[in-house]
């Protein structure tokens, strides 16, 4: 850890000691005196605002940003960002400690939402979806509950990625690309005016190949290839005839060809970071196609009312398929196919006036998911519920019996030698068609010159209809009485009985389910400005994640759970430095969660799980943000993180098992997070970008001993050099310069683990007229 801290800290003494040099620049100098900080404006918050005037916890990545790091999707974005972690490899992240999909296993509702352009990213996309950062403009990551203004899915914050608008000025740039893991790109992005000041147009095009870094010697071929293409159009509507009227209509469709979302490396071979190999034999691959298409309108009524909405229709289609048993041998694969359709609509009335500021809206939303799986899945035969059949103990099947506990444990390992898996042949059909509609509220109102109160309100309704249609057969061969015992012969019959119908009981149909919730979200605070450049606020707001039925596989049967609460409190201060040319911000948060959804066992075998309302937690921390341009050449940025997550109540009791699990900590959730960076132009137009960020370790699980299910700590350095003019660019960079080694998740069961990208080296070309 201290080596990795001392990177860490060399390149922050290099942006802070070049700050200084810059900073203490005679006078007469004057391109290289403090420049003002260019004004950032977010739009997630359903407003226009700069980032100073948003109490919220918000961390925004340029355009600027993105060109100068050398930026390529999300995930880079979630690496530079305090309070955030990516999970299982590039399949999800955290804020703040809480997965955006969940934090127990517990669930299908998301707990943060990715919106692309207005539209709403499904949890499922976020492993290939339309998540590369070519030609974005901007992406506002929203730390906290934003569930007044957001609904269902933003318990734990949201995320919005805004792709660069159209213009009436004609410009073009093109990209391409060449780096390690034989990884070539070439982009192209555009546009210009169609009608002069009222009709304009820019498309933008992606397309991404890699062979990846992990061989498989058992087929003989590359295992996390990359085929990826993205094209997108945008079209900007000013008409001279309909003054104040906005539209701007986008349509984007991104391909993606890849390995499966958790594509392992052995780890009992040689040097396995930088010789990654896998040995599976059945196809591990992952085909996502989605296709986006949102209309946004604005129009203005007079100077204090703005009319706006924005309508939205997505479909994710996605095919996987992977190597269950990880090795050379068919003995478990399976695959998943799924269809969602998304579609909402919402509208807003905005009002800025001298004292009161807001919006109310009304939104409706609905998504239409068809999941279908197939599977041959070895399940780890359990020998607990055998003993307690064999025991009288447990009636299963029509097959109570009455052993003495010696006589049971014997023939249990007798029996489990000769069966140590039963092989299911599994498949499943399970719709789900979830209907949101909602009425929100949000806005200020200044008591004083310095003081206001915030407040704002979400009262929101959803209707979730699931069913599940599940076959389930056994796929194996049955032990054979002839092969034991005389006496044990008799119950060896009847046990074949007994997991002969465990097995059916995992196939029989469950019916159709609808349920309907509802919930009032307020949110409440109060902002003070100390001066025109520092003010202080403080909010108190409620989060919300809906309840709904999930499958329990192992009976074939929907259960139904409640919805999930948390009450933030937050800290807010802002704060810009005029003769610096620096803003420093700072966030603090406490967060209550009750009738947390958690996944528990109950005790029959390995996919014996439902959903519960079973657990609370609360967590708290900090970000800490600062920025500063020193001059027209040069700047940089730091931010540091801080999280502590704990569950207070986490019992699990599957009658034959009872645990409490109370004071584990979310997986995922790093104590500490930290990333520096900065930039030099330097006058002969050579251009310089060197950048680091520091996740600390965390667990991979919930509950359980954690101690033995750790994601190490890791210290990643980036950079970006080269040449440019007005008109083109030539960079060399690096990701993971250090080619630091850690893993994301290790397996138990098999020698395997989720390696970390290893040190990437590239040269790119950019064109810009």
């Amino acid at each position: 850890m201290k080596s990795r801290l001392m990177m860490a800290s060399a390149v922050g003494v290099w942006a802070v000691l070049a700050g200084s040099a810059w900073a203490e620049a005679p006078a007469a100098t004057a391109p290289d005196a403090p420049t003002q900080v260019d004004q950032v404006v977010v739009t997630g918050e359903k407003a226009s605002r700069s980032v100073q005037d948003t109490v919220t916890s918000v961390a925004v990545t340029t355009a600027r940003t993105i060109e100068r790091e050398q930026i390529r999707d999300f995930y880079d974005v979630i690496a530079k960002t305090a309070n955030m972690s990516e999970t299982y490899g590039k399949s999800g992240f955290t804020i703040r400690g809480v997965a955006n999909n969940n934090v127990s296993g517990g669930g299908t509702g998301g707990l943060a939402t990715v919106y692309v352009d207005g539209a709403a990213i499904p949890e499922r996309a976020m492993y290939g979806g339309p998540l590369d950062m070519w030609d974005v403009g901007q992406v506002e990551i929203f730390r906290g509950p934003q569930s007044t203004l957001q609904g269902r899915n933003a318990l734990a914050g949201a995320v919005i990625v805004r792709t660069t608008d159209p213009t009436s000025d004609w410009n073009f740039k093109v990209r391409a690309s060449t780096a390690s893991g034989d990884d070539r790109s070439i982009a192209f992005a555009g546009g210009g005016p169609i009608v002069a000041d009222q009709l304009a147009f820019r498309v933008a095009f992606e397309d991404h190949t890699a062979d990846g870094f992990i061989y498989n010697t058992t087929r003989k071929a590359d295992d996390d290839t990359l085929d990826s293409r993205m094209i997108r159009g945008k079209l900007l509507l000013t008409p001279a005839s309909a003054e104040g009227f906005k539209a701007i209509a986008t349509y984007s469709r991104n391909e993606r060809k890849s390995g499966y979302l958790y594509t392992y490396s052995r780890t009992d071979t040689p040097d396995y970071y930088d010789h990654r190999v896998t040995t599976t034999n059945s196809p591990n691959t992952s085909d996502i196609t989605t296709d986006i298409a949102t209309l946004e309108v604005e129009q203005k009524l007079s100077q204090r009312f703005i009319l706006s909405g924005v309508a939205s229709w997505s479909q994710v289609d996605l095919v996987q398929r992977y190597d269950g048993d990880l090795g050379p041998q068919t003995l478990s694969y399976g695959g998943q196919d799924e269809m969602i359709e998304t579609s909402s609509q919402e509208v807003r009335l905005n009002y800025e006036g001298e004292r009161l500021k807001g919006l109310v809206g009304l939104y409706h939303a609905t998504r239409d998911a068809e999941r279908k799986s197939a599977s041959l899945t070895n399940v780890e035969f359990p020998r607990a519920t055998l003993v307690s059949v064999l025991t009288g103990q447990l009636v299963s099947g029509g097959y109570p019996l009455a052993l003495a506990q010696a006589t049971a444990n014997q023939f249990a390992t007798a029996y489990i030698a000769q069966l140590p898996v039963i092989p299911v042949d599994y498949s499943s059909d399970a719709p789900e068609l979830v209907e949101t509609t909602a009425i929100f509220a949000d806005g200020t109102f200044a008591l004083t010159p310095r003081l206001s109160v915030l407040g704002g309100f979400r009262y929101d309704r959803e209707k979730n209809t699931q069913s599940s249609v599940q076959t389930a057969l056994f796929a194996g061969t049955y032990p054979n009485p002839a092969n034991f015992p005389t006496a044990y012969a008799p119950f060896v019959v009847l046990v074949n009985q007994f997991v002969g119908s465990m097995v059916a009981q995992a196939g029989a149909p469950s019916p159709k389910t609808t349920r309907e919730f509802e919930a009032f979200l307020p949110k409440i605070g109060a902002k003070y400005a100390w001066t025109d450049d520092i003010s202080t606020s403080f909010v108190v707001q409620r989060g919300y994640r809906s309840g709904g039925t999930a499958i329990n596989t192992a009976r074939s049967t929907v259960v139904a759970y409640d919805p999930e609460y948390t009450w933030n409190y937050e800290l807010s201060l802002r704060t810009y430095w005029p003769q610096w040319g620096l803003t420093a911000n700072a966030n603090a948060y406490y967060v209550d969660w009750t009738d947390q959804q958690v996944s528990l066992n109950l005790g029959l075998n390995a996919y014996d799980y439902q959903v519960e309302n079973a657990g609370s937690s609360h967590l708290y921390g900090f970000e800490v943000e600062l920025a500063q341009r020193l001059s027209a050449k040069a700047s940089w940025y730091a931010s540091l993180g801080h999280t502590r997550t704990e569950f207070d109540e986490f019992n699990v009791d599957t009658g034959a098992d009872t645990r409490n699990l109370s004071g584990s900590e979310f997986p995922y959730a790093p104590h500490w997070t930290f990333s520096i960076g900065g930039d030099y132009r330097f006058g002969n137009g050579l251009v310089a970008n060197l950048n680091a960020n520091y996740r600390d370790r965390s667990y991979t699980e919930a509950g359980g001993e954690q101690d033995g299910r750790i994601a190490g700590e890791r210290t990643l350095v980036n950079g970006r050099f080269g040449y440019e003019s007005d008109r083109w660019g030539a960079y060399v960079f690096g990701k993971n310069l250090l080619n630091e080694k850690y893993s994301q998740y290790s397996r138990e069961d098999v020698p395997v683990a989720l390696l970390g990208e290893p040190r990437v080296l590239g040269v790119s070309l950019e064109a810009r007229w």
